[in-house]
């Protein structure tokens, strides 16, 4: 079944509300916060590189609030063990029976603060519950439930005593972007409002965690026309490609950007994906993709230099106005 246009234009609506909503708290960020909830929706994760107090955690309380859901923050520091962040089995002597005490990821959206602060063996205590949506300990297995989220940030300046994240990890992050620094008069609205340390209590819901899921479900029936998947192939294939890269976008990346892509179209009231919704999520999806060759990097190629250069390259599909 693929979502009609009604259906789109619903979808398109409760988007906005759902935006509009968690800016409140976050105030000037509708961008951020749009590409944050299209990432949910796709049921990806995102990675917030960004200095500290620039509103990651307001964003995580904000969300889950709107959509009446649980939020949890894991503070990733190098004694963090695993089973600090999956949980734990512990012996009941009066029930004579093991039990199963959840960690904090079992959250519907979970905050991974500084997630490069632990250890490897730490960060990849996330990778089975990032990627399957479950955690599984002692041979059992329990599932998160939906809507599953993780925000994890990264200072970008201060990296002694860090741990770079490996590429299989970073593979496993939908969009990477950040929210930055406020503009002067969102900051003084910010400053006015200072005595409320928590905006996010206040926020009111407008769905349920179950309608997330719903809308999750409907995103998935977007059309895409075989052009505009050959068109994410052949950008995915020509970042591989570059000259500058030595590991381009691999095929979850290209399935990654297909997922979203219906979640964003959808988000601007169209039930078809388009050319340039590829273009427009390109870099926040990919460039955190592509690891540079060395030589190159220190040259001065960036990341979303090479993106910019494949969509310039790669001639796109003429876009569909219906599916």
């Amino acid at each position: 079944m693929t979502m009609t246009p009604d259906q789109a234009a619903w979808f398109q609506g409760t988007f906005a509300r759902l935006v509009d909503n968690v800016d409140q708290a976050l105030m000037g960020k509708a961008d951020v916060v749009a590409l944050v909830l299209s990432a949910m929706l796709a049921e990806g994760h995102v990675l917030l590189e960004d200095a500290p107090g620039t509103g990651k955690t307001s964003l995580a309380k904000a969300l889950a609030a709107t959509v009446q859901g649980t939020s949890a923050r894991i503070q990733f520091t190098p004694d963090l063990l695993p089973s600090d962040v999956t949980g734990v089995t512990i012996y009941d002597q009066a029930e004579r029976r093991f039990e199963f005490h959840r960690g904090p990821v079992f959250a519907s959206i979970v905050l991974a603060d500084e997630i490069n602060r632990a250890s490897p063996k730490t960060q990849s205590a996330l990778l089975e519950v990032m990627e399957e949506s479950r955690v599984t300990v002692d041979g059992v297995t329990h599932e998160t439930g939906r809507p599953f989220l993780v925000i994890a940030t990264q200072n970008p300046i201060e990296q002694a005593g860090t741990y770079k994240l490996p590429e299989a990890q970073l593979d496993r992050f939908l969009v990477k972007t950040s929210i930055g620094y406020p503009d002067l008069d969102v900051a003084e609205r910010i400053l006015a409002g200072a005595a409320d340390r928590n905006p996010s209590a206040h926020l009111p819901a407008i769905i349920t965690t179950g309608a997330v899921a719903d809308m999750a479900d409907l995103a998935s029936t977007v059309h895409v026309e075989p052009a505009v998947l050959r068109f994410v192939a052949l950008l995915a294939e020509a970042t591989r490609d570059d000259k500058a890269t030595r590991l381009g976008v691999s095929v979850r990346g290209s399935l990654a950007m297909v997922r979203i892509a219906k979640v964003w179209a959808a988000a601007h009231g169209r039930h078809f994906v388009t050319p340039d919704d590829i273009k427009t999520l390109a870099e926040p999806v990919w460039a955190h993709r592509i690891v540079l060759d060395p030589e190159a990097e220190f040259a001065g190629a960036t990341a979303a230099a090479v993106v910019g250069r494949v969509l310039d390259e790669v001639a796109a599909p003429q876009a569909r106005s219906a599916a």
